[in-house]
C-alpha cells in the first residue's frame, strides 16, 4: 500500500520548432528548443481496488473518455515495464485536475502521459528512469521524453534525441490560447512536405533565440487565423520582447524580462502567466 502522492504535469513550451524534413518513412524530422512553465496539470495518485482515472478543471470536459486516455496507456506501459522487471504494480486511482487547454501545443496530453508514467513506476518501486524505459515512452507519444526530461532541452529526430541545455536561463512568459483546439496531424498536412522531401534548416545556434523559429506558424494560421491575432495582440503589450507560438498552437507566447499582466484583446482567451525553466 502506497501514500498517496501528486505530481504535476508542466506545461511544454517550444521556444523553437525548425522542421528539416519529412522522412521516407513519413515522420518529420524536427529540431526545436523546448522549456516548461511552472503552469500544468495536477496528477494525484491513491490506492484502490481497481484502476480509474476521474477529472475535474476548467478543460476536464473535452478530455477523452478513460478508456481513450493517454493515462490509460501509460497504466499498461507501466504495468508491462513493471513486470519485465519483477515487479508490481498495484491499482491505483488518478485523479485529473485539467487546467490546460487541450489540443493547444502546449504538449498537455504529453506531460500527462510522461508524470502518470512516472507516478505509476514510482508505486511498482521504480524510481530511476532509464533510457529503456524512456524508449518505451516514446510509444506514447513524440513530446513524451522531453516532458519526462522535465528541463529546458534541445530535442531533435521524431522527439527521441534530447539534450539538456546547461545554460539555459529561465525567463518570464504569459502563455495565451484563443479556445481552439488545433490537431496537430491536420498542421503537419498543411505543411504539405511529401515523403522524403528536405525543408528547412535547423536551429544555427541554440543559444541565440534570434536564429529560432516555429515552421508550424503558417500553416496552423491557415486553420486557425485567430492565432495571428493573439501574436499581434502580444507584440503590442509593452514589456513583450519576444512573440510566437508553441508547437503545433493554438497557444501562443509572449517572453519578457519580468513578470508582467497580460490584457486579453478577448475575454474567451485562456492566460497563464508563468516562467520557463
Amino acid at each position: 500500500m502506497f501514500q498517496p502522492f501528486a505530481l504535476t504535469a508542466r506545461a511544454k513550451i517550444n521556444l523553437a520548432l525548425h522542421v528539416l524534413g519529412r522522412r521516407a518513412d513519413g515522420y518529420h524530422e524536427l529540431d526545436s528548443i523546448v522549456a516548461f512553465a511552472d503552469v500544468g496539470d495536477e496528477l494525484t495518485f491513491s490506492p484502490a481496488s481497481e484502476f480509474s482515472i476521474r477529472a475535474d478543471g476548467p478543460f476536464a470536459s473535452v478530455l477523452p473518455a478513460a478508456g481513450e486516455n493517454i493515462v490509460s496507456r501509460a497504466w499498461t506501459m507501466a504495468g508491462a515495464i513493471a513486470g519485465r522487471r519483477g515487479k508490481v504494480l498495484p491499482p491505483v486511482a488518478v485523479h485529473i485536475t485539467k487546467n490546460l487547454p487541450v489540443a493547444s501545443g502546449i504538449g498537455g496530453g504529453s506531460a500527462d502521459a510522461a508524470e502518470a508514467l512516472r507516478g505509476f513506476l514510482r508505486i511498482a518501486g521504480i524510481d530511476t528512469l532509464d533510457d529503456e524505459i524512456v524508449a518505451d515512452a516514446l510509444s506514447l507519444g513524440a513530446d513524451v521524453p522531453v516532458c519526462l526530461a522535465g528541463r529546458a532541452c534541445r530535442m531533435r529526430g521524431v522527439g527521441e534525441r534530447i539534450t539538456p541545455l546547461a545554460d539555459f536561463v529561465p525567463v518570464h512568459a504569459v502563455l495565451v490560447n484563443p479556445g481552439v483546439a488545433v490537431s496537430t496531424p491536420e498542421v503537419f498536412r498543411k505543411l504539405g512536405l511529401e515523403k522524403g522531401q528536405a525543408f528547412g534548416e535547423p536551429i544555427a545556434d541554440p543559444a541565440d533565440s534570434a536564429t529560432w523559429r516555429n515552421d508550424l506558424t503558417a500553416p496552423a494560421i491557415a486553420l486557425s487565423p485567430v492565432i495571428a491575432e493573439v501574436i499581434t495582440a502580444l507584440e503590442r503589450q509593452p514589456g513583450i520582447t519576444r512573440a510566437f507560438m508553441s508547437g503545433s498552437g493554438a497557444t501562443c507566447i509572449g517572453l519578457s524580462d519580468a513578470p508582467l499582466q497580460f490584457g486579453a484583446a478577448n475575454p474567451a482567451w485562456w492566460v497563464a502567466p508563468a516562467i520557463l525553466r
